[in-house]
């Protein structure tokens, strides 16, 4: 898939663009049962959280490494071609996947945070892939954007995602996460109704966040692959995830290693 000059432009000045349709159903079939598989028998970076009032919001990463579907679907589908794209990169690597799945009536917001300051890297060629594969809207937990703010130059301080998820050392160079909900009317906000197959693609410092899924009657699985560029180089940094590090790697080195393989290079190479 190639790409037009205004996804291009649109991607750099928002963060973030949607790219309907982009899966096709032969993958959307065997992701889906991939997931099925990963919440009867989970992983092992299982991260699910704790959710008051019912419902279940089941998380986990790195499934890439312990599924074939999940590893062909990171290697051989569209998105490592689209993130050199994106990116102008000669090269990408895959960074991690991650699955997310919100049952209905699980009344579990994701809060408002930018993801780099969670992971062990530096750099400004750093993207996701975000496909559904749910008919999904805001009642059920479609993911929301603050417009351009991957551009304020602003790294905030991790904090979990929900009752029961990992905590992270306080960085003194990370900001508080601001309230974005009580300043709603600041920001040009942006999110899309999405069908089984569509796709967000979005920088690694935007601002984002979900709200819980309210609906008694559709999942939201949602499942993301993160990619990096030329630029992206190890950073072993206070905070950042401790099951994203890689032990092998030395502070300024490439990420290309076992646990964050070279996926597609241009051309060029």
């Amino acid at each position: 898939m190639k790409l037009s000059k205004s996804q291009l432009a649109a991607f750099d000045q928002n963060g973030v663009i949607y790219l309907p349709q982009l899966i096709d159903r032969n993958w959307q079939q065997k992701l889906a049962q991939a997931v099925e598989n990963d919440i009867s028998n989970p992983g092992p970076f299982y991260h699910g959280y704790e959710v008051e009032g019912g419902g279940n919001f089941h998380g986990n990463m790195r499934l890439w490494e312990n599924d074939e579907v999940f590893r062909a679907y990171c290697f051989e589908s569209p998105l490592p071609e689209i993130a050199g794209q994106l990116t102008e990169s000669n090269q990408i690597n895959l960074f991690y996947d991650q699955l997310f799945v919100k049952e209905p009536g699980t009344n579990a917001p994701t809060r408002w945070h930018n993801d780099q300051p969670y992971w062990p890297i530096k750099g400004w060629n750093v993207l996701s892939f975000w496909v559904s594969l749910d008919n999904i809207t805001l009642e059920s937990g479609a993911l929301e954007f603050v417009k351009g703010s991957h551009k304020w130059g602003k790294w905030f301080q991790p904090e979990p995602f929900a009752k029961g998820g990992e905590q992270y050392e306080s960085n003194k160079d990370y900001l508080p996460i601001p309230d974005i909900d009580a300043e709603r009317d600041q920001h040009e906000i942006l999110n899309w109704a999405m069908k089984p197959g569509d796709v967000l693609a979005f920088h690694g410092l935007i601002l984002h966040g979900a709200p819980a899924n309210s609906s008694q009657n559709i999942r939201r699985r949602g499942y993301t692959v993160r990619y990096c560029g030329d630029d992206v180089h190890y950073y072993d940094g206070v905070g950042t995830n401790k099951s994203l590090r890689n032990s092998k790697l030395k502070m300024g080195e490439s990420l290309t290693s076992e646990q964050y393989p070279l996926v597609w290079k241009g051309d060029n190479l």
